[in-house]
């Protein structure tokens, strides 16, 4: 682990009827709904290769960037935004989450770092050297309880970093019904908790997987309706509805979970002419907002990009 300032906590101690409410709702954060006036589609900078997005209770939200890990701020109201964390070369800033605290967890892709950035000022807190392995390629995150939990597309393991306090990462392997995909696949991506907050559901190979967070044993959950969801990139989960953004697909498929999040059953999906290879997905109001980014396009330092917005 690499500290490049001391970071004090600023986590307030939430009582236990607040947690209790983040689990049954899916989220921490009460959200209004947005304005009919408010845009849809959000431009990027050129060269800006989006992949992850992340928004809090505030109608802002902050997409990375894999070219060199830079972060954009958007406001959701007028669609404007600018460069809130400038980028640095070899770094990425793939996956993305905002705590209630304002501090962004970073998913560092190929450098198998998580890194922390301060959403107000775009300051950088705190990096974390997750792994030591030759090729990795750290994809997601999803903040769980006391930890940040951190996909590694290229390996069987989850990666907890403390929130908002110093500690140690745990590193988690994945046993049971995990199949680890070979390297270069859409393998271990996208991560929510689930209903009943006592595991993540993590998307590997086109399958989801429910992971018990203190073994790593992983169950396979039973898809209705269809037999995977092939390309799944990131998720999203509100309540016990299910939203997996296939990429390639150009699609979202939204499934019904069991309380236990045993099985899942397809309810619908949604596609949208404005999808081009959108890959993660953030929840504000009765919004879905997606980052497009454009696999199958020229990825160049003038290739456009943007973010839309879907109505659930």
């Amino acid at each position: 682990m690499t500290r490049n300032h001391p970071q004090p906590s600023r986590r307030t101690v939430l009582g236990g009827a607040v947690a209790a409410l983040a689990v049954a709702a899916g989220t921490g954060t009460a959200q209004a709904a947005p304005g009919s006036g408010w845009p849809t589609e959000f431009p990027l900078p050129d060269g800006w290769l989006p992949e992850g997005i992340t928004i809090g209770s505030r109608p802002y939200a902050y997409m990375g960037s894999r070219a060199d890990g830079a972060i954009y701020r958007t406001d959701l109201r007028t669609g404007r935004g600018g460069v809130l964390h400038e980028g640095t070369a070899g770094l990425a800033s793939i996956g993305l989450k905002l705590d209630r605290d304002g501090l962004l967890y970073v998913a560092g892709g190929a450098g198998g770092t998580a890194r922390i950035v301060d959403a107000r000022t775009g300051e950088l807190l705190t990096t974390y050297q997750l792994t030591r392995d030759a090729a990795p390629f750290i994809n997601d995150v999803v903040l769980h309880e006391d930890r940040a939990w951190f996909t590694d597309s290229r390996a069987a393991v989850l990666h907890g970093v403390p929130r908002g306090r110093r500690g140690e990462v745990r590193a988690l392997p994945l046993t049971g019904e995990w199949v680890q995909a070979p390297a270069g696949t859409n393998s271990a991506n996208g991560l929510v908790a689930t209903p009943d907050g006592r595991g993540l559901i993590v998307v590997n190979a086109g399958q989801l997987y429910t992971v018990d967070l203190r073994s790593g044993h992983a169950t396979k959950v039973t898809l209705k309706g269809a037999s995977d969801v092939a390309g799944g990139d990131g998720l999203v989960r509100l309540g016990r509805t299910l939203y997996v953004v296939q990429n390639r697909l150009n699609k979202i498929t939204v499934w019904d979970l069991d309380r236990k999040a045993t099985s899942a059953t397809l309810t619908r999906t949604i596609t949208d002419p404005r999808f081009d290879v959108p890959t993660t997905a953030a929840h504000y109001g009765d919004r879905l907002y997606l980052v497009n980014a454009r696999f199958t396009s020229p990825q160049t330092p003038e290739t456009t990009f943007n973010a839309v917005a879907v109505s659930l």
